[in-house]
């Protein structure tokens, strides 16, 4: 088992400075065990609301939480999500007799009856696989290859972590999406999924997926945005301002794991994955969610492109500061004119290309080269 040291000193940062702590993630990613490694270091207790033996039911839930001290953890809140109301009364008393790490496999936006009333009481932590801070930098191509579930990437062989992936595929599809009110069949979001592998790191259209599908542009809208609810795809939304061009405003689409990209794809093993045409786009994906999720930039991630030509991969946003990020899937890097168009364009701070090399170097003042192995110790600053 690999101790996320960093989530960990974040989750507790976070309960000294709210009464409700809010961990939301894909299926399988940790979230647990997690939760469980915080209540090893403080008095609490386990509530898991997808175990039908859970004694948290909505009738007596007041009742047995209103007594409870110390740190009440609840897992899986999206099966009971009135309970946010509850939370909000006991989060509100004063002094604060408890403190609540919720945890949850969807996003509150895309769960039935789930409520906004918690705002200003609670602290949120998106949680994914994996990272490379995590494994160490030098395994940044099994990480890819596998994904960042930790009984993916943990497997005792390529195989079994190709199975783990297959089957967690087939259970996502069948069981929760259904619990999410998703009713389209299994074998219609199957390919749809599918079809969504072929468009990672591409922008979306809707038309395109509903001629496919025959179904609506908005029905295929709202498929993608449960699948990004439930943590497995990223939309990546784009920056645009008022520069004097004109600006592409659809979001590209990203695998939030590529392990699961790949086993969509069949990809059993890494030679797979370096045959296929468009691994760079593969590589793209991975790179942009190591970067979002190791820097929290959930909220101020953008890519930036103009009908021009110029683009950016990945823009962060931090208070009055623009970092840019290329991500490059090739021995030695360089510049482009479209590099040096985008930095005047968006009056970039810095563009850091990342690649899976060993050399950091710069190629001018503002533009670097640096390996992916480094990420975890990159400073924006």
């Amino acid at each position: 088992m690999i101790i996320r040291e960093r989530l960990l000193k974040l989750v507790w940062k976070l309960l000294n400075q709210f009464p409700v702590v809010l961990i939301t993630g894909p299926r399988q990613c940790g979230k647990t065990t997690l939760a469980k490694q915080v209540l090893r270091e403080m008095e609490g207790h386990f509530f898991d609301l997808e175990n039908p033996q859970s004694p948290l039911r909505p009738e007596v839930a007041m009742t047995i939480l209103s007594d409870l001290k110390g740190l009440i953890v609840i897992d899986e809140f999206q099966h009971q999500p009135k309970l946010f109301e509850l939370i909000r009364v006991l989060a509100d008393r004063d002094p604060i007799e408890a403190r609540f790490l919720i945890l949850g496999s969807a996003s509150p936006k895309i769960v039935k009856g789930a409520s906004e009333s918690l705002a200003g009481r609670v602290a949120y932590l998106d949680m994914g696989g994996l990272l490379l801070d995590e494994v160490g930098g030098n395994e940044h191509l099994k990480l890819w290859e596998r994904g960042g579930f930790p009984n993916a990437y943990l497997a005792d062989s390529d195989e079994q972590s190709f199975e783990w992936r297959e089957q967690f595929i087939t259970s996502f599809l069948e069981r929760d999406l259904p619990q999410l009110g998703v009713t389209a069949g299994e074998p219609r979001l199957r390919r749809f999924w599918r079809m969504l592998a072929h468009f990672q790191g591409k922008l979306w259209n809707a038309a395109d997926f509903g001629r496919a599908l025959t179904i609506k542009p908005e029905k295929a809208r709202y498929y993608l945005d449960i699948l990004t609810g439930a943590f497995v795809v990223r939309q990546l939304p784009p920056w645009f301002e008022n520069v004097g061009k004109q600006l592409v405003k659809s979001p590209k689409i990203y695998f939030r794991d590529t392990g699961l990209l790949h086993a969509l794809l069949g990809f059993k093993n890494r030679d797979d994955v370096l045959s296929y045409p468009y691994f760079g786009f593969s590589w793209e994906g991975f790179v942009v969610e190591q970067v979002v999720q190791l820097f929290r930039a959930e909220r101020n991630a953008f890519f930036y492109k103009a009908y021009s030509g110029a683009e950016l991969d990945l823009l962060i946003v931090r208070g009055n500061d623009r970092i840019g990020f290329e991500f490059k899937c090739t021995d030695s890097p360089s510049t482009t004119k479209s590099m040096h168009v985008v930095i005047e364009d968006l009056g970039l701070k810095k563009l850091q290309i990342l690649y899976p090399g060993t050399q950091r170097y710069h190629l001018t003042e503002k533009i670097e080269v640096c390996p992916i192995a480094e990420l975890p110790s990159l400073s924006l600053d």
